[in-house]
């Protein structure tokens, strides 16, 4: 396999659950890839399934080794600007700009990622942004993961940008979200008050560890189900794959989400290749005028498909 210095290496094994998946699909779930990404790895030769190249249309087996190298782009953090299809403008001012970001975008760009991206699009669209911040982040207060959809803000006036970055800093914003996890948390309502850091084998990934960064979940079972509970989430920290995380650390993950241990029979079963997560609301105080302002986002089509089959497995 080629490979190009500076690149990433992951290695494992193929789980049960996606036998006869296509490769591409296979990698694109296991990793949080991209499919476009995971196709110019394929092409580039850049993975091998026990010992051997593939084409992105075959089929792998449970049990197979699978390697995936990910070469680091010549130009991490250049802002590819273009129109992205599903992202939706909830409120516009001088001030912020609200959206309901589409799965499979990232906010800004990072090294590994050349998909499509918030900033990208609001920069084609026309939208001026605050210039603070990094240059690839610019405007940036909050983030969410490229496999969550749902309500962000972005600052447009450098003001905003200050008091914006400054209450997320100090977690006055509310951040509600919605999480479809397998089982039911016992008990149905709680708190998990835990550290998270990176993984000490996998660098794509978090955990709960010693030494990590101080992390709060509030949640609440909104609806229980035969294979799995609809809760509400309401964030007090937010680190990289919070809630992810200590979902899985209570052994609930999300409905599909592979890297943290679902079930992905399961996700099959109900239709989905992310994790079943939405950000639903978000309030805060508008950094104009200090009104209390709050907004909010449906669940996507593939979301509440997945939660129908849920409710009709009963």
């Amino acid at each position: 396999m080629s490979s190009e210095q500076g690149g990433e290496q992951r290695t494992l094994y193929v789980p049960d659950g996606l036998e006869g998946e296509r490769v591409d699909a296979a990698i694109a779930r296991l990793f949080g890839l991209s499919r476009s990404r995971v196709a110019d790895l394929i092409a580039a030769g850049h993975v091998v399934l026990d010992g051997t190249g593939v084409a992105k249309s075959d089929r792998v087996r449970a049990g197979a080794l699978l390697d995936v190298t990910i070469p680091r782009l010549a130009d991490p953090l250049e802002i590819h600007e273009e129109i992205v299809e599903g992202i939706r403008i909830i409120h516009e001012d001088d001030a912020i700009v609200v959206i309901d970001k589409p799965v499979g975008v990232a906010v800004h760009p990072s090294p590994g990622w050349k998909g499509a991206t918030v900033v990208g699009h609001l920069r084609a669209a026309g939208i001026r942004i605050s210039t603070s911040g990094a240059r690839e982040r610019e405007g940036i207060v909050q983030r969410l993961d490229v496999g969550t959809s749902g309500v962000m803000v972005i600052a447009k006036s450098e003001h905003a940008y200050s008091v914006l970055k400054n209450a997320f800093r100090n977690r006055t914003p509310r951040k509600i979200y919605h999480a479809l996890v397998q089982g039911h948390p016992d008990p149905l309502e709680g708190t998990v008050d835990a550290p998270i850091g990176r993984h000490p084998k996998y660098d794509y990934k978090y955990a709960v560890m010693d030494g990590g960064r101080h992390s709060v979940t509030h949640y609440e079972t909104l609806e229980a189900h035969r294979f799995a509970s609809l809760l509400r989430i309401h964030l007090e920290t937010g680190r990289t794959h919070q809630i992810r995380v200590h979902m899985s650390a209570l052994r609930h993950p999300c409905v599909g989400d592979l890297t943290y241990g679902a079930d992905p029979v399961l996700a099959h079963r109900v239709g989905l290749e992310r994790q079943w997560l939405h950000a639903v609301s978000l309030g805060f105080e508008h950094p104009e005028t200090g009104e209390y302002v709050e907004f909010a986002s449906p669940y996507p089509d593939d979301l509440a498909h997945a939660l129908e089959v849920i409710r009709h497995a009963d």
